[in-house]
């Protein structure tokens, strides 16, 4: 059984990760225990769905108040998981993540949006993590998808939603986008 993400320690330089923790160090998408250099908006989703969070259990779709986070709602995708075979689809896609993809992808198929995820296994397992461990995951970094204006970095944390409190049914993010200067665009 997979321990939930909401109960274990955050992973640090000085502890033994466990396997779930190791997975995500290695690939640097462990929550960091300092997240005082988080953009606030990243910061407020990972914050809020620990506080929604049943005890010992993934929060769900069912727990989200949307008025509780509209300042987030412009950054945010929100994708349906399937899980046999493992494919992800948007339910939800923010208008500025509209404007950076160049279109629409509201109830599309995420490898048919992005062709490149099935190419690039940094992106694909990170996915796959979330979906199989309900462990969220966040990272600051170059983009790993096309977008426009072309971003210098991007900073998302990924958090999982289980309507039945244990199996991910849902994954919930927000992302930032910077340019050259450091400046969120």
């Amino acid at each position: 059984m997979v321990q939930l993400a909401i109960d274990r320690p955050s992973a640090t330089s000085g502890s033994a990760p466990d396997a779930a923790d190791e997975f995500a160090a290695c690939t640097g998408y462990y929550i960091p225990e300092d997240r005082t250099d988080w953009h606030p908006l990243v910061r407020r989703l990972y914050d809020y769905w620990r506080l929604i969070a049943p005890p010992g259990r993934l929060p769900g779709r069912q727990h989200l108040v949307p008025e509780d986070i509209a300042p987030l709602w412009s950054r945010t995708w929100l994708l349906d998981v399937f899980p046999d075979p493992l494919r992800y689809r948007y339910r939800l896609c923010g208008p500025a993540m509209v404007r950076s993809l160049g279109r629409e992808v509201t109830g599309e198929w995420l490898d048919e949006v992005h062709p490149a995820l099935l190419d690039n296994p940094q992106s694909r397992e990170r996915l796959n993590f979330v979906a199989e461990s309900g462990c969220p995951t966040w990272r600051r970094g170059p983009p790993l998808w096309p977008r426009d204006p072309k971003p210098h970095a991007i900073e998302t944390c990924i958090v999982p939603l289980a309507g039945d409190g244990r199996c991910v049914d849902r994954m919930l993010a927000v992302s930032v986008l910077f340019d050259g200067a450091g400046r969120p665009i």
